[in-house]
């Protein structure tokens, strides 16, 4: 799925899911935000964690937020080989897929100039 459809259909979603669920889902959520916003350690290295958990997870959708916000942070592409690279060490070779894909994702981001 190229990134445009990605947020697209991660926007949709969201609002369904967000439509359908009752307290304990929309707290999720809402701990889920607070979690990323500014603290001890600054958005831009959070998301950086995010993407190197959600890559030892192996969760392409994860995968593909977490870069879309460290397009959005400022992240540089040695800073996203960096935390790919801790993924891989710590997930092993099955993370090579998604590394392949999130690299794909990134150099289209680029291109495009895309973020969230």
């Amino acid at each position: 799925m190229h990134i445009e459809e990605f947020i697209k259909e991660r926007e949709r979603q969201n609002a369904a899911v967000l439509d359908f669920s009752g307290n304990v889902t929309k707290r999720f959520f809402s701990l889920d935000t607070q979690c990323y916003r500014d603290g001890a350690l600054p958005v831009k290295t959070k998301e950086l964690i995010g993407l190197t958990a959600s890559l030892v997870l192996r969760c392409d959708d994860c995968i593909r937020y977490h870069l879309l916000r460290c397009r959005a942070e400022g992240v540089t592409d040695a800073e996203i080989d960096e935390a790919l690279s801790i993924g891989l060490i710590v997930g092993g070779s099955i993370t090579i897929p998604h590394i392949r894909r999130a690299v794909d994702g990134w150099k289209e981001m680029a291109e495009k100039k895309l973020s969230l």
